[in-house]
């Protein structure tokens, strides 16, 4: 079985300190190379749920140009509205390549789009939405790590410099990653604590699992922090399947040999998770993700998230201090630095 899991880098990651007290803010990608693993549904589920059941505040941050997590919880019509009068990521970076003689039109708390969440019973689900527009500025954003762009910052910074407004906010803020490692993932990772790696239990979606691990901390190391794996999620299972069995029993046993985090809930198969996706008034999470084991999976994953997060970035840990010589500016340095 050509699966290869590498051993997980326990670092010191600087979770944010909301309101310089001792609450955190905890920001986690979701990431895999391989489109369809459910990676979206999964960020959406663990974010309601999360709010629903936990009392949390989350933000969810939409950086895949495919708008599928934005149109899950708004609808095309007002992902239109927004995408029409310049409210979406989107701004944010055609900001920074062609800024005008104005200056940033992007502005986050107009952006910010409030309890999202179309089932009746949860609040404090917020969004920043995504756009197709993004497909066309990350080839625009295309340079070195660490050249400026046109408004004079670094294009992996841009997310970074905005999140620090907001970040405050929120209990956790959770980042949707395209499928790839373009500029737009890296600014999620920028802001990011630790991530999770969404699988499917078969040879083509776990294969590029050593590559996500491997690029990740070489980018860690170049903006000197780390940014450990929270966690692997075994995704559309299907336990009557034997190659699923197999690969995601192997996987349990692997990440126990190298420390690498694989989740016990197996996020089953089913039509009933994959309607979820569809935008509509729901007036429960059961009634959304599905009655019986498909909703208890996803319950059950986001207990065993939130542990997992608290453990691999430990509430006792104060924000680092930025090394550069923007940390002596009058801005919050709450995201990690």
């Amino acid at each position: 079985m050509a699966v290869h899991l590498v051993g997980s880098h326990r670092g010191d990651p600087a979770p944010v300190r909301v309101g310089g007290g001792t609450t955190l803010t905890h920001i986690i990608s979701t990431i895999n190379l391989k489109g369809g693993v459910g990676k979206t549904t999964i960020t959406a589920a663990l974010a309601e749920i999360l709010a629903g059941e936990h009392g949390k505040r989350v933000l969810i941050i939409d950086l895949d140009p495919q708008t599928n997590l934005t149109i899950f919880m708004i609808g095309e019509v007002r992902w239109q509205e927004l995408n029409d009068s310049g409210q979406t990521l989107a701004s944010l970076f055609r900001d920074a390549v062609d800024p005008g003689p104005a200056g940033g039109l992007f502005d986050i708390h107009q952006a910010l789009q409030r309890d999202v969440s179309p089932v009746g019973s949860v609040t404090r689900v917020d969004l920043l939405a995504s756009s197709l527009d993004l497909i066309d500025l990350q080839d625009r954003l295309l340079s070195p790590v660490g050249a400026p762009t046109a408004g004079g910052h670094s294009p992996v910074e841009l997310l970074h410099r905005q999140i620090e407004k907001v970040a405050d906010d929120y209990d956790y803020i959770l980042v949707d990653c395209p499928p790839n490692l373009s500029v737009l993932t890296l600014n999620g990772l920028r802001i990011s604590h630790g991530y999770i790696v969404p699988t499917i239990p078969d040879v083509m979606s776990t294969y590029g699992i050593p590559q996500i691990r491997a690029r990740i901390q070489a980018f860690a190391a170049s903006v000197g922090r780390d940014i450990p794996a929270v966690g692997l999620v075994v995704s559309k299972y299907r336990a009557n399947v034997s190659l699923h069995r197999q690969t995601a029993d192997y996987l349990a046993r692997s990440g126990r040999e190298t420390g690498l985090r694989v989740f016990s809930s197996r996020i089953p198969d089913s039509t009933e998770i994959a309607e979820a996706a569809e935008f509509n008034d729901w007036g429960t999470l059961r009634q959304r993700y599905g009655y019986h084991r498909h909703y208890d999976a996803l319950a059950s994953l986001a207990t065993e998230f939130i542990a997992a997060v608290e453990d691999t970035v430990p509430s006792s840990r104060p924000s680092s201090p930025s090394p550069s010589s923007e940390s002596s500016s009058s801005e919050s340095r709450d995201v990690p630095s």
